[in-house]
This record gives C-alpha cells, sequence and structure tokens, in this order.
C-alpha cells in the first residue's frame, strides 16, 4: 500500500500564490504517474495536473497552464503543485492522486488540502 498526505493548504488573497506538497510513504516504489486533482462543493473532482514516474512529462489542465506546475522529487518521495495567480474560483480541496505500474487508473488517494482564495 502507498499512503499519500497533502500538505500548504490555506487562505491565499486572489493574485497570490501557493505551494502544495504531497509525501508519499510506504510501497513508494510501486507508484508510476501522479496528479492533482482538486473538488469544490457541488461540482465534480477535476484532474488539475499529472507528471509521469521520471517526471519527464506533465500534463496540465488548460484552465491552469502558465499558471500551475507540477513537479516530484523521487528520491525523497514528493509530488508538488506550485500554483500561481490565483483565482477565487479555485477555492478547492486539493488531492493527491497516484498510479500503480501498469495501472490505468489512480489508485492511491491522499485525504485531500483546503485552499481558498479570497477576493
Amino acid at each position: 500500500q502507498v499512503q499519500l498526505v497533502e500538505s500548504g493548504g490555506g487562505l491565499v488573497q486572489a493574485g497570490g500564490s501557493l505551494r502544495l506538497s504531497c509525501s508519499a510513504s510506504g510501497r513508494t516504489f510501486s507508484t508510476a504517474a501522479m496528479g492533482w486533482f482538486r473538488q469544490a462543493p457541488g461540482k465534480e473532482r477535476e484532474l488539475v495536473a499529472a507528471i509521469t514516474w521520471s517526471g519527464g512529462g506533465t500534463n496540465v489542465a488548460d484552465s491552469v497552464k502558465v499558471r500551475f506546475a507540477i513537479s516530484r522529487d523521487n528520491v525523497k518521495n514528493m509530488l508538488y503543485l506550485q500554483m500561481n495567480s490565483m483565482k477565487p474560483e479555485e477555492a478547492a480541496v486539493y488531492y493527491c492522486a497516484a498510479h500503480s505500474f501498469g495501472s490505468s487508473r489512480y489508485d492511491y488517494w491522499g485525504q485531500g488540502t483546503q485552499v481558498t482564495v479570497s477576493s
């Protein structure tokens, strides 16, 4: 099993920046691609950004492209999401998730971290 724990959420003003971190523990060698999702009240969960195991490939949602960046450090078993120029509508619970090798779905999920953006 893999345990994922997010941190770094909180309150930020519109236009400000926040960096989320996700710490992975357990059978981390079994994780492959990882991603950040978010879910606002009354809305479906959406993929914000994803990154390959090596970190060489990333996929960022069009709505946050240029402003958000995903990265990972496999030595430290950490995943990051740098969020810049944040907007009030991006307030949500942000989740870290990971694939297992050979899996086509996200098998592991963190508990989420709340991000609030004040206007």
